[in-house]
C-alpha cells in the first residue's frame, strides 16, 4: 500500500521517524497533485508530500488570505539522487499550483510562496533548494525533537 511505500522512502531518506498520524493525514488528504511518488522501472524511488496552508504556519485557520505551499517531505533514494528526480517532483507540484492559480480569478486564492524546513546540517538539501531559487531564511532553534542538531532553516521561494 502507498502509505507503507511512503514510510519506506521516508525512513531511508530522513533522520527522523514520522508518526502514523503523518501517513494517515497524507492518505486522508487524497490529493495526488500535492503528494506524489517518482518511479523508475516500476519501483518507487522518491516522493514529495506537501500541503497548502496559511503563510503564518497555522493549519487550523481556514479563513486566510495569504497561502503558502508547504513542503513536508521531499526525498529521493540515495542511488537516484543527482538525476533530477527531486527537481521533477517539486516542479510537478509547482505546475499544479500554477494551473490551479490560472483556473481561479480571485487573487485571494493565489499561493504566495513555497516554504519548508531543512535541518541546519543538511548541506546537500540546502544546496538543492538554493539551486532551485529558494532563499535561506531564519534559523529555528530546537525545531526537531529527536535529532541532533535540532535546529533548522526556513527556506522560501516567492511565486
Amino acid at each position: 500500500d502507498n502509505k507503507e511505500q511512503l514510510r519506506l522512502i521516508n525512513t531511508t531518506c530522513f533522520p527522523i521517524t514520522y508518526a502514523d498520524g503523518f501517513y494517515k493525514d497524507i492518505v486522508k488528504a487524497k490529493n495526488e497533485s500535492l503528494n506524489k511518488f517518482a518511479y523508475h522501472n516500476g519501483f518507487i524511488i522518491g516522493s514529495i508530500c506537501s500541503r497548502i496552508q496559511p503563510c503564518d504556519g497555522s493549519i487550523k485557520n481556514k479563513d486566510y488570505r495569504d497561502k503558502c505551499l508547504y513542503i513536508m517531505t521531499l526525498g529521493v533514494l540515495p542511488s537516484y539522487r543527482g538525476r533530477m528526480v527531486g527537481s521533477k517532483l517539486l516542479q510537478s507540484v509547482l505546475d499544479y499550483i500554477d494551473n490551479k492559480a490560472e483556473e481561479k480569478c480571485s487573487s485571494s486564492e493565489d499561493i504566495k510562496e513555497v516554504r519548508l524546513h531543512v535541518q541546519i546540517s543538511n548541506e546537500d538539501g540546502i544546496n538543492f533548494y538554493e539551486k532551485l531559487g529558494f532563499e535561506k531564511g531564519k534559523m529555528v532553534e530546537n525545531y526537531y525533537k529527536r535529532i541532533d542538531p535540532p535546529h533548522c532553516y526556513v527556506l522560501t521561494k516567492k511565486l
